[in-house]
């Protein structure tokens, strides 16, 4: 499988991603009720952002996932820990599919990590799934994030866990 990142364009993709943030499997990512104007001006705000980007992840050419970088330092956990330089957030979703493939999330999960380090300024990233998403917390785990605490966040209770380089490297027995 080939894949490959690109910017998400608000306007032309947000047809495509608003099924996958509305279906039910994406629950978590608390966006079940938004119409496609919700979509495109969530992510046109996105795309404003200095601090904070979506892309589209293609697998053999194919739309199959969305990933945000942010940075935690001014976005998402602002107050919540003590950022450190080189600290990059992250979140991920897997379009939905009616022929689901086994080890697929894996895949997916452990390119968009590769994507993040292979800028040389991350030093680590950092998630805040909710406490309740089992199913994200096996899969960070397997590429090599580390639970430090719960904490709460406005719209849930998340799991702040931490990857390093080092840490992802070792995990998936690759040098990035």
């Amino acid at each position: 499988m080939t894949v490959r990142i690109r910017p998400l364009d608000p306007l032309r993709d947000a047809e495509l991603v608003h099924p996958w943030v509305t279906h039910p499997k994406a629950a978590f990512w608390m966006m079940q009720d938004a119409k496609l104007q919700d979509v495109v001006r969530t992510y046109t705000e996105i795309a404003a952002h200095p601090h904070h980007d979506a892309f589209i992840g293609l697998v053999d050419g194919e739309p199959a996932f969305l990933m945000e970088r942010y940075d935690p330092a001014h976005l998402e956990l602002v107050g919540l820990y003590d950022a450190l330089p080189g600290d990059v957030g992250m979140h991920f979703l897997v379009a939905p599919s009616d022929t689901p493939v086994h080890g697929f999330t894996r895949m997916v999960i452990t390119e968009v990590m590769r994507e993040l380090f292979a800028d040389p300024a991350t030093a680590r990233v950092v998630v805040e799934p909710d406490v309740a998403n089992k199913a994200v917390h096996a899969l960070n785990e397997a590429v090599g994030f580390v639970p430090e605490r719960e904490i709460q966040k406005p719209e849930k209770k998340a799991l702040l866990s931490f990857c390093t380089r080092a840490q992802f490297e070792s995990a998936v027995g690759a040098l990035i």
